[in-house]
């Protein structure tokens, strides 16, 4: 097979077939810019593109993965990272812990200014305070998900795999506070009353705890995890939920450095099987039976959500009523907080930041760093962790806005495609380019991005099935609409396949019950409640025939696949094995199938052509074809011709057909059952055969024998002989 590149030269230097239509790539929507990737640039709730004020890269180390941060009493950001458990300085990326756990889940924040860290798996709560870091509280649990500090100081602990919160009021001292029952607490937090808001997954549960094993169910989701809790001083909570979060934090725990030296790659199922030893799995008639216990870990299970919602931001309100602000199939939402006149949120879509006010929903930044775990606030500005490669990002404030640019994805054309104009609507300057490729990712044998378009015009990109966008706006410019003209290569027709089914044509009404024979003929006899079988006449009764009710008809029937989806029609021909010339059945059939008349053709080996063309929906100059051939099919209208005759006690029956192998003997005496016979070498496939039937047993009087043969085309040939 040619690679796709040489194909590709190929039919372009001789001249390519291009589909009549010309059809366009358009973005219009939000939804259509979502797709794409942005710097520097915001996405308003209407589909438009601005520029925005760039954001800055307080923490970057290129090594840390992080999960978690907390705003300082002290003014610094504290960054929990994973794989090496470590808390870190983010302005002067120093470390000040290092657990011997490695995860850090959880941060927060006690009122003398001591950072709580939370260690997983099998990890612990430390404090860390001037330079110094103790171990503070052991949950004994596999997980620390989150960690909240009460007004009084008490700090709150939430846990996997047992679903706990623990309330620690002084190093060493905890007990439960709550067992929700669920499997992981995964998000704390205190609301304007003081009272412990949790978040749970696998049941998607938020809860309010006012008390040791005293908790409400404020809201039961239909995710499977509260991601994030805000609170607000008026009473409102905002929830972030979505699916799988849980497990893929856990999947991505590597072993432990504890002297055990146990590895934990996930919350796990362990089931036991039992098997009784020596694989003797039959019960011993006597005493207890041994056995042997094989444990069997499964994997850790991320939910897929693929079609349904992903993640959603809830608002409860003060009363108890709950309303869904944001939900998506695609994103899963990460965080959420409060901000002026609405609430941001961060999610795993390129590691994007939208702010939600209105109802209305703007993408303000997107970081291309994968998922955006946490955002908390610092010194007026909006921050967001990116969790691999780790980093922490921050919104400028006052910053001169600089011209930004918007990368489209990458358009699927079908088929090497002729491009037209390149088009766009919007305000202020705003420069294109456009790349193409045969290839469905932008690599090294895509074309080199073109020159830059300032006027709507034609695309300089050279021919090919994939093409690309990208825009630079200048400070105060927008863009809200793009559309993109090509004409896509004329693809031909494919004849995937030919069948031919011989069958019986509708029978007359009148005979339509009657019932066919094994070999696919049908007979009927008409009898009157009268007595009166037939027209009389003055010389005698004349004789009715046992018609058949139909003749036989040859369907011809083909499938067929056009890349274009173009309208096609079709030409059916065929020619017999020793003819050198095709004979036109039928021109320009609209349907994949035609029936013949079965005795049309005389026994023999044929084949049938279909060929398919899209001519109807093409310039004649750039239509297409394709054809295919069917396997030689052979027609056999010609039942065997059987004889019968007695000699001594066997009666032999010799039948023979020209056309086909037999393949069925069966008799019948007086018109019962039929049975079967088989040939006289044991094998009933020749064109010729012998049978040699031994009857004996019957009553004195006079019996009819009738016999069938069968050839291989369903035709059956019959033979009596009466016996006396």
């Amino acid at each position: 097979m040619k690679p796709l590149a040489a194909i590709v030269g190929t039919a372009l230097a001789a001249g390519a077939a291009w589909a009549a239509s010309t059809t366009a790539w358009e973005m219009t929507t939000r939804q259509d810019f979502l797709r794409g990737r942005f710097s520097n640039v915001s996405l308003t709730a209407d589909g438009r593109l601005r520029v925005t004020a760039p954001w800055t890269t307080p923490f970057e180390d290129g090594q840390s993965a992080l999960w978690t941060a907390v705003a300082g009493r002290d003014g610094e950001i504290y960054l929990g990272s994973g794989h090496k458990g470590r808390v870190i300085r983010a302005r002067d990326k120093a470390v000040v812990f290092t657990a011997p756990e490695p995860e850090i889940f959880a941060l927060a924040v006690a009122p003398d200014g001591a950072i709580f860290a939370g260690s997983s798996p099998d990890g612990k709560v430390y404090r860390i305070a001037n330079g110094k870091a103790s171990e503070y509280f052991n949950p004994e649990s596999k997980y620390i998900w989150a960690l909240a500090v009460g007004a009084d100081g008490t700090l709150y602990v939430g846990t996997g795999d047992q679903g706990k919160i623990f309330a620690v009021t002084a190093a060493g001292k905890g007990e439960v506070y709550w067992d929700s029952g669920q499997s992981h607490i995964t998000s704390l937090a205190l609301d304007a009353s003081g009272s412990l808001l949790a978040g749970s997954d696998p049941n998607g549960i938020l809860y309010r705890v006012t008390a040791r094993d005293k908790a409400f169910v404020v809201y039961d989701a239909a995710l499977p995890e509260i991601r994030a809790i805000a609170p607000q001083p008026d009473g409102r909570v905002y929830v972030a939920a979505l699916g799988g979060s849980v497990a893929k934090r856990a999947a991505a725990v590597p072993a432990t450095n504890n002297p055990g030296g146990v590895v934990v790659t996930a919350p796990t199922t362990t089931i036991t099987v039992e098997a009784q030893a020596a694989l003797d799995l039959k019960p011993k008639p006597d005493g207890p039976k041994p056995s042997v216990q094989s444990t069997v870990t499964a994997a850790p299970q991320i939910l897929d959500l693929t079609g349904v919602e992903k993640s959603a931001i809830y608002v409860v309100e003060p009363d108890g009523t709950v309303e869904t602000l944001w939900s998506s199939k695609e994103e899963n939402a990460f965080d959420v907080a409060a901000d002026e006149g609405g609430l941001v949120f961060s999610t795993d879509g390129g590691g994007r930041v939208y702010r939600l006010a209105n109802r209305l929903t703007t993408l303000i930044e997107q970081t291309n760093r994968g998922e955006i775990v946490r955002l908390l606030r610092s010194n007026s500005r909006l921050m967001a962790v990116a969790s691999s490669p780790g980093a922490l990002l921050a919104e400028t404030v006052g910053a001169p806005v600089v011209s930004g640019s918007y990368e489209s994805p990458v358009h699927d054309a079908g088929s090497i495609s002729r491009w037209g104009r390149l088009d766009w609507h919007g305000a202020g300057a705003v420069k294109m380019w456009t790349r193409s490729g045969n290839s469905a990712r932008p690599d090294k044998t895509w074309s080199d991005w073109s020159a830059p378009l300032t006027v709507p015009s034609g695309i300089p990109s050279p021919n090919a099935r994939f093409v690309q966008w990208k825009a630079e706006l200048a400070p105060g410019a927008e863009l809200d609409s793009v559309s993109l003209a090509y004409r896509p290569q004329n693809n031909p027709p494919s004849v995937k396949s030919v069948t031919v089914v011989s069958q019986l044509a509708a029978a007359p009404v009148s005979n339509r019950s009657a019932t066919p024979t094994p070999g696919g003929a049908a007979y009927s006899i008409t009898v009157t409640d009268s007595g009166d079988f037939g027209a009389s006449s003055l010389s005698g009764t004349s004789t009715q025939n046992a018609g058949r009710p139909g003749a036989r008809q040859l369907v011809i029937a083909w499938m067929v696949e056009d890349p274009d989806g173009d309208p096609l029609t079709y030409t059916l021909s065929f020619r017999g094995e020793d003819e050198r010339e095709w004979k036109t059945l039928r021109a320009n059939l609209a349907e994949s199938s035609f029936t013949i008349d079965g005795d049309a053709l005389a026994d023999g080996r044929y084949f049938f052509r279909v060929v398919a063309t899209d001519r109807s929906a093409n310039p004649a100059t750039e239509a297409r074809e394709g054809e295919l051939v069917s396997a030689p099919v052979r027609i056999d209208n010609t039942p065997p011709l059987v004889t019968m005759a007695r000699e001594g006690d066997e009666i032999v029956v010799r039948a023979t057909d020209a056309a086909s192998g037999l393949r069925r003997c069966e008799y019948s005496i007086d018109a019962g059952p039929w049975m079967v016979a088989e040939a006289e070498d044991g094998v009933t496939d020749s064109p010729s055969e012998t049978f040699r039937l031994r009857l004996s047993g019957f009553k004195t009087g006079e019996r009819l024998l009738t016999v069938r043969v069968t050839d291989a085309g369903g035709n059956p040939g019959l033979a009596k002989l009466v016996l006396r």
